[in-house]
């Protein structure tokens, strides 16, 4: 089915980013685990992920994965988004309409399994451990909020990734939902042994998922936390 991946991922992320009004500056570095970017709307969380994927381009700075790099200012790089084996799960699910579940989820296949040589876990196996086989049929309009973002989280974890972020993935489901799959997230983050970087507002849901904690307030690092810290008791002022 899946297994653990061996190698330890290190991401290093330095961003600089000027829009009207707000400046992103932050600076860090991240291995294995759940980091979690916390802040309030506005503070450059989503930026942050969609330059780490390439979906956007820092003004400068850098950012590699496993020692490759992404992006460099100083080095001219700007490795495709398509090429950099990060998966994206968005707030707002980015299905297909038109695809059944299934093939939703297989869309992530990369081109080199299509061409017969295996990947690490099947669609169907990952459709059982996310508990949506059972909807492999089924079109993201007959679907709920927590099934459409199962399915989402497949899709993305179907390009083998070797990071996973997640834009704020749960914020639109019920609490019943959103507990749930939490405790899924975390699951899935341990058995795949990649970093996953979470977005979120809520603090609750923070202390759930991280291993480590960024603070944003407009566009810059205000603490990283570590799990040691983290369970001292802070006092979060959002």
């Amino acid at each position: 089915m899946y297994g653990k991946k061996e190698i330890r991922a290190v991401l290093k992320v330095n961003i600089h980013k000027v829009f009207p009004g707000i400046t992103i500056d932050v600076s860090f570095e991240f291995g294995r685990g759940f980091l979690v970017l916390f802040g309030p709307s506005g503070s450059g969380k989503s930026t942050i992920l969609n330059c780490i994927s390439g979906l956007q381009q820092p003004d400068r700075g850098s950012i590699s994965l496993n020692g490759k790099g992404f992006f460099s200012s100083s080095d001219k790089i700007a490795i495709p988004a398509r090429s950099r084996r990060i998966g994206y799960v968005f707030q707002d699910y980015a299905l297909f309409p038109h695809m059944t579940v299934k093939d939703n989820v297989m869309y992530g296949i990369p081109d080199r399994c299509k061409k017969g040589k295996g990947y690490r876990v099947g669609a169907l196996d990952l459709m059982q451990m996310l508990k949506i086989e059972q909807l492999q049929d089924r079109y993201p309009g007959q679907l709920s909020g927590g099934e459409k973002q199962r399915v989402a989280v497949a899709r993305a974890l179907m390009v083998e990734p070797d990071l996973l972020l997640l834009d704020e993935p749960l914020s639109a489901l019920d609490h019943t939902n959103r507990k749930n799959l939490q405790i899924e997230l975390k699951q899935l983050q341990q058995a795949w042994n990649i970093p996953f970087v979470f977005v979120t507002h809520s603090r609750r849901e923070m202390h759930m998922l991280a291993d480590e904690i960024i603070f944003l307030e407009r566009g810059k690092k205000q603490t990283y936390v570590f799990p040691a810290v983290r369970s001292s008791g802070l006092n979060l002022a959002y």
